[in-house]
């Protein structure tokens, strides 16, 4: 096992296979400093064929090993499907509406204690059951996690929906597509979300029909006690985000603000009230940014220097990829690969190996919040 110090920015890997390891949490740049030396000798302790400390004067030690031997690893949002972690019905039956993040995250900032308030109904103005949706929304999309020390504000909440945030109020398109990836790459609270946007590719669905087979793939593939009458929910509530009420070019007022992720037009109304379409398209919409953004989390989560394209547009078995979570065309993903690889030369690269097109990532280091930071940096000077 490889010896690791994760720290703020992710996972600090140091040796080769054969170590054992040790680690640290939360740890920042300038305190990892600090803990350099304690680190060091502990390499030197298991591994003295690749550490040796050169003694010199007036107490100083010097270290002398590889340059190559520390690797950063970034963290990754991605929460994969796992059998035991699933989650279905928190909602309370309630979509996310226009606001609700921006309401529950400042609330929470002032006071970590709002959901469990008596005061909480007043101060948030909705009613208890609303509450309780607010708080699931806010970790569904990973704006507020479970640490050690109860619930807390994520460093994506913060960049976003603070009160100086990047768009607190939902102003830019951009962040409507965020919302939807954390959604979507949230396996263990989002599991519905999930499952329709990653795993079931038919363009057009029936909600009864497709609820049938999220019950099926529940059964096959977690474990635990899951209502059936509460998965299948899922699949009314998914189509009630995502498309209108009734067939229109025009998004209705009232139908923006219930429901959001309208606007990215993922799923459309079909036949039958009962029936939708979800067809893969360019989606001109979807900011190269954000997209970035979305292939850094997969390289951070898969740990690997290079991704075939097709593993882009539809991930590994029950994985999560750009492509199916934004609908895309074939053609439309590899139009943005291409942006990609021109806005980003020295980050990017798009090669052919034994035969396959793959994406190579050349710096492993790269903080995916990069990415976005440059385009609402853009965003605000507009």
């Amino acid at each position: 096992m490889s010896k690791h110090c994760a720290g703020r920015l992710g996972l600090i890997e140091a040796g080769r296979s054969n170590c054992s390891f040790f680690s640290f949490r939360h740890v920042a740049l300038h305190d990892f400093q600090l803990l350099l030396p304690s680190i060091l000798s502990k390499l030197l302790a298991t591994d003295k064929n690749y550490f040796s400390f050169l003694t010199g004067q007036s107490n100083i030690v010097s270290v002398k090993l590889p340059l190559f031997y520390f690797h950063i690893i970034m963290d990754s949002l991605i929460k994969p499907l796992k059998p035991n972690k699933a989650a279905f019905g928190r909602h309370d039956t309630f979509s996310l509406r226009y606001g609700w993040l921006t309401k529950g995250f400042q609330a929470f900032q002032r006071d970590p204690k709002i959901f469990n308030s008596d005061e909480a109904t007043v101060r948030l103005g909705v009613g208890k059951n609303m509450v309780n949706s607010i708080r699931y929304w806010l970790r569904a999309t990973q704006m507020l996690n479970m640490g050690s020390d109860g619930l807390q504000t994520t460093e994506i909440g913060n960049a976003i929906f603070a009160e100086q945030g990047w768009d607190p109020y939902l102003e830019d398109e951009a962040t409507l597509w965020l919302v939807h990836w954390l959604l979507a790459s949230n396996a263990e609270l989002a599991t519905a979300w999930f499952w329709f946007f990653n795993c079931f590719h038919k363009t057009e669905f029936n909600v009864d029909e497709t609820a049938n087979t999220l019950v099926d793939f529940v059964n096959q593939h977690l474990s635990g006690r899951h209502s059936e009458k509460t998965v299948r929910h899922e699949m009314n509530l998914i189509s009630r985000m995502y498309s209108q009420t009734k067939s229109s070019t025009k998004i209705d007022l009232e139908d923006a603000l219930d429901r959001p992720l309208l606007s990215l037009r993922l799923i459309e109304p079909g036949a039958s009230a009962q029936d939708f379409v979800s067809r893969p398209d360019r989606r001109d919409s979807l900011p190269l940014a954000v997209f970035a953004f979305t292939v850094n989390e997969v390289f951070n989560y898969r740990r690997i220097a290079s991704l075939p394209i097709a593993g882009l547009m539809y991930g590994e078995k029950h994985g999560i990829a750009p492509g199916s979570v934004f609908r895309l065309t074939e053609s439309a993903l590899i139009a943005k690969l291409e942006n990609l690889v021109d806005r980003y030369p020295d980050i990017f690269q798009i090669n052919e190996t034994a035969g396959i097109n793959q994406l190579f990532r050349k710096r492993d280091s790269i903080e995916s919040l990069d990415f976005l930071r440059h385009h609402y940096d853009n965003y605000a000077v507009d």
